[in-house]
């Protein structure tokens, strides 16, 4: 299964479900770096440094950072959803078993 690091802003719950699925995730709480007001630079920095793909809410800011540098260990940008549950199967879903090295990848709420 996927190594994560979860941004400070992706909902825990969606997080427990992961981890239900089986995958790795470090939390930014677990990590020492929750409510430091860290760069979006310096998050991703820390995700591809630990080898894991960054879970954020944030997608202007990321899909931007990915814009202007992929060496990193992917990044998944998600809408807002509170169903947490679906947010963490749709993350699960499409992660699948390929890298996701220097990919970008986005999981939208359904409509």
């Amino acid at each position: 299964m996927a190594r994560f690091y979860s941004n400070e802003n992706f909902p825990q719950t969606a997080v427990e479900e992961l981890r239900k699925l089986s995958h790795d995730i470090l939390t930014s709480l677990e990590a020492g770096k929750a409510n430091q007001r860290i760069p979006d630079e310096d998050v991703l920095a820390f995700a591809t440094r630990e080898k894991r793909i960054l879970l954020t809410l944030n997608r202007k800011h990321f899909i931007k950072l990915h814009g202007s540098d992929d060496k990193h260990s992917g990044i998944i940008v998600c809408t807002q959803d509170n169903d947490f549950v679906g947010l963490a199967q749709r993350i699960h879903a499409a992660v699948g078993s390929e890298s996701m090295s220097g990919v970008l990848l986005r999981v939208n709420r359904p409509s």
